[in-house]
């Protein structure tokens, strides 16, 4: 029987400063959490019995069988899908090094955690391992950024830090940004290494990281001169950059 302690626990973990204090966060569904198992240590598993019978060899702290009803109550989901989670949150070093010889995202205020998942998942996607967020961005441990991810946690690593003082660091490291009067993307020369920066979904990349952008790209719309919406969402944004960066790699 599940306790209401611990669902009052589990429900406090969709506060930032809960996730933080506990070093953990919450993953819901049969595929996110079989994604997740076997890169993350798992603290606790709250799941059905038809997901316990198929899954006997799965490794946590502590497995609670539960009911459907009791699934609906600790879930922070409208829909529970058989099994929640709690994993411990990773805790990854780096150096410039990794910009230096690989392409990597830096993600400049991103609000949305529904943004946030899928620029990961994409990520993983185009094969690049490491974002770098600004304090200001979405926490990555919130639920929503979590779902949002199909998975995809396990192989990108994110990393929060001061992004004017990142930038700085880099020496002759080509950074890349989306602008209006940027240079059209398809034109370009682009690097296999480097940094591509993604601004905030309201106000774009900041005046203080935008002056550290030494290569200034622009998403063309079609056909030019064609009156369409102001701007691309910013996941969206991402995904065409990121597949021309690796189009590039194709030829």
């Amino acid at each position: 029987m599940l306790s209401k302690n611990k669902i009052k626990y589990i429900h406090s973990l969709e506060l930032k400063k809960n996730r933080k204090k506990e070093g953990v966060f919450v993953a819901e569904g049969h595929k996110l959490v079989g994604d997740l198992l076997p890169h993350f240590h798992c603290r606790l598993i709250l799941a059905t019995n038809t997901w316990l019978k198929e899954h006997l060899d799965i490794q946590a702290d502590e497995i609670i069988e539960i009911t459907p009803e009791e699934l609906v109550k600790a879930s922070l989901l409208k829909t529970p899908q058989e099994v929640l989670a709690i994993f411990e949150q990773p805790q990854y070093n780096y150096t410039t090094d990794v910009i230096k010889d690989s392409l990597c995202l830096a993600l400049d205020d991103i609000q949305d955690p529904g943004n946030l998942g899928t620029i990961i998942r994409l990520a993983d996607w185009f094969g690049i391992e490491h974002i770098f967020c600004s304090q200001g961005t979405v926490d990555v441990y919130n639920s929503k950024v979590i779902q949002a991810t199909m998975g995809a946690l396990a192989r990108v690593k994110v990393h929060y830090c001061n992004l004017p003082e990142l930038i700085s660091s880099l020496k002759d490291v080509p950074v890349y940004g989306t602008f209006l009067d940027g240079e059209n993307i398809y034109n370009k020369p682009l690097s296999e290494n480097g940094l591509i920066i993604m601004g905030n979904e309201g106000n774009g990349v900041s005046k203080e990281v935008s002056q550290l952008i030494n290569n200034k790209l622009y998403i063309p719309n079609y056909p030019t001169g064609r009156t369409t919406s102001e701007s691309l969402n910013v996941a969206i944004a991402t995904a065409v950059v990121c597949a021309e960066f690796r189009r590039r790699l194709m030829n």
